[in-house]
């Protein structure tokens, strides 16, 4: 009986050392980048883009559209 009681204790102790090393070891942290563009930010550079040639008019007039429904 008592060496139940040992085994009952010495099992606890086990489960109670791999629990917490598993709940509270390493810490890891997530990098969430965020950007806050604005209509008329992204419209600026849309004229930008097709005023160097980077897109054409057609692309422009595309995400033009895009871009107002995203934000209404």
């Amino acid at each position: 009986m008592k060496r139940l009681g040992i085994l009952v204790i010495v099992a606890m102790v086990i489960l109670s050392v791999g629990l917490t090393a598993g709940c509270g070891g390493r810490k890891t942290t997530a990098n969430v980048q965020t950007t806050t563009t604005t209509l008329g930010q992204e419209l600026v550079d849309l004229q930008q883009a097709y005023e160097k040639g980077i897109i054409s008019e057609k692309e422009y007039n595309d995400l033009k559209k895009k871009a107002m429904k995203k934000y209404k």
